[in-house]
């Protein structure tokens, strides 16, 4: 069986709750644990869901907030939806047979 498997980032939500409302509030306590990114990385770090980031970036984001990487991340795993089968033969109406256009007829206007 295929599984879906997902994450949620809750590194603003984790903001939130320290007093840090802005992204620029974390680069100096990143900085202090040797992590020096630019604004505009910080910014994309706290607002959108990263597909890769350092191991060090999560561990200096655990002892900033206090918590552990599961408090960052949320992951969910559930079985894949089975694709649809295609509709019987039977309940198909071929339309090439059904319909069959009618021709233009051109005329001219005197």
């Amino acid at each position: 069986m295929k599984r879906d498997v997902n994450y949620e980032w809750r590194l603003a939500e984790m903001m939130a709750r320290h007093g840090m409302h802005n992204s620029t509030d974390l680069a100096p306590l990143l900085r202090e644990r040797g992590i020096d990114l630019s604004p505009s990385q910080i910014y994309r770090i706290v607002t959108q869901r990263p597909e890769r980031v350092s191991m060090m970036l999560i561990a200096a984001l655990t002892d900033i907030f206090q918590c552990g990487p599961q408090d960052l991340m949320t992951f969910t795993a559930a079985d894949a939806k089975k694709p649809r089968k295609a509709a019987v033969a039977g309940n198909v109406v071929n339309l090439t047979d059904a319909i069959k256009p009618v021709r233009a007829r051109i005329t001219r206007d005197d």
